[in-house]
């Protein structure tokens, strides 16, 4: 199979707005993302636009790297974040030293398991790695067992740090790092 592993482009919004909302009706989306179906659904056609210009190729803050089939559909995606030393994060915590946040993972349920997920990470990795990340990081959610155990088979262990999930506060994420090699 050809699959192009490659960053998005601005004009292609409706196309990540599409796979957006297909990752949102996911079973274990409740636990994955931080937005609904409905949520998402319900946002403006310059919200996506605006998602696609900051994450698209040449983008320098954050990228969104896709896997595209053979036949043009985009099966696969994530966004690395570059969080800059002495800022904070989304959750309020300073930021210590340059790293890439992974967020929005997502591969389609027909794909898993054919290691479209790992070349996805490779590709995430080699572009923060590329802009001084000296580690990467990512936040998943204590009972997304299957995600974890990716996580942790790519390399990523968990730091010990414990966010509260905003509006459940009982409920945690835990924080996976991976030091730069």
């Amino acid at each position: 199979m050809n699959y192009v592993i490659r960053s998005i482009r601005a004009d292609e919004w409706p196309a990540v707005k599409e796979l957006r909302l297909a990752a949102l009706q996911d079973p274990v989306a409740h636990i994955a993302f931080l937005e609904t179906h409905e949520e998402a659904l319900a946002r403006p056609d310059s919200f996506w636009m605006d998602r696609a210009a900051g994450g698209c190729e040449g983008a320098v803050g954050a990228q969104q790297i896709i896997v595209e089939a053979p036949d043009g559909r985009w099966v696969g995606t994530l966004t690395v974040l570059i969080e800059e030393p002495g800022t904070t994060d989304w959750a309020g915590y300073p930021v210590e030293r340059m790293q890439g946040h992974v967020v929005g993972v997502f591969v389609r349920p027909e794909e898993r398991g054919s290691g479209l997920t790992e070349v996805l990470f490779d590709a995430g990795l080699e572009w923060a790695w590329g802009r001084g990340a000296e580690r990467m990081r990512l936040i998943v959610h204590e009972d997304n067992g299957r995600a974890q155990r990716f996580y942790r088979r790519v390399g990523f262990v968990p730091s010990g740090l414990l966010v509260p999930l905003s509006g459940s506060p009982e409920e945690k994420e835990l924080e996976f790092v991976l030091e730069r090699p």
